[in-house]
């Protein structure tokens, strides 16, 4: 048996072609962060709209507190199937990946957990270099062989084998310029406050060479450069991410 869990927030603009895309899945299991627009509502009609839904799909809310890996390990406790996959609402399982996901059962006995590979479309175009290529999750895993760890940027840490399946995840993330900036504020924060925590502190030149050398790392080493407009604008944008967190870290000891 294999269980979905999706985390959501305020995802009226996705949840509902998300739910649609796991129909193939054995139970979806949503936590929801008390969103505040029609995300829940989605979710009930849904469950009329698609034959046997209502049975497939159990909704919890919970606070996320700044903590993905808590809300992530309270879904992968909610669950009841031998098999766990992690989606998020603006992302998309391939039919291919689909395929070979509900064939699980017949990999070898020994292997606990596995790799997907991630495709990202900005704006229409998928992005073939920078930050964004060849990224692998570890997002499908036996139930009881691990937990999530990290509040932000967060690592399911699964004991035993792990393997890699062949087909991709779909991630159509920050449908504007105005969503990548509200994402980039909130993960900033998160973030800001996880490095306070541990301890790691923030200067002039960290801020602004930690952002300038991410940016050329993505725009120029990793090739951001030839995904054309929208490359560059997401090289700026995870810079600029960099640039608020050590910026926000910096102000955090300030306050101290």
């Amino acid at each position: 048996m294999i269980s979905v869990v999706i985390l959501t927030k305020n995802e009226e603009k996705n949840i509902e072609d998300c739910l649609q895309n796991l129909q193939w899945c054995d139970e979806i299991i949503v936590i929801d962060d008390y969103s505040e627009d029609q995300t829940l509502e989605i979710i009930q009609n849904s469950k009329f709209k698609i034959q046997n839904y209502s049975s497939k799909i159990k909704t919890y809310q919970r606070y996320l507190d700044g903590d993905f890996s808590a809300q992530r390990n309270f879904g992968l406790e909610k669950a009841t199937g031998d098999w766990i996959l992690f989606v998020d609402a603006d992302e998309r399982v391939s039919e291919a990946l689909a395929s070979e996901i509900s064939n699980i059962k017949y990999q070898i006995s020994n292997i606990n957990g596995f790799y997907i590979r991630r495709r990202d479309f900005m704006w229409g175009k998928e992005l073939e270099y920078g930050e964004t290529a060849n990224i692998k999750l570890l997002r499908l895993a036996r139930k009881e062989k691990g937990e999530w760890q990290g509040k932000v940027h967060e690592i399911w840490n699964v004991k035993g084998k792990v393997g890699e399946l062949k087909n991709s995840l779909l991630h159509y993330p920050h449908p504007t310029i105005s969503d990548f900036l509200k994402e980039i504020n909130f993960y900033s924060d998160i973030r800001a406050k996880e490095l306070y925590d541990r301890g790691v502190k923030s200067n002039f030149f960290s801020i602004v060479l930690y952002a300038k050398m991410k940016f050329i790392i993505n725009y120029f080493l990793k090739l951001g450069i030839f995904d054309g407009i929208e490359g560059l604008i997401t090289a700026l944008m995870m810079s600029f991410h960099s640039f608020l967190a050590r910026s926000k870290l910096w102000l955090l000891w300030q306050k101290k």
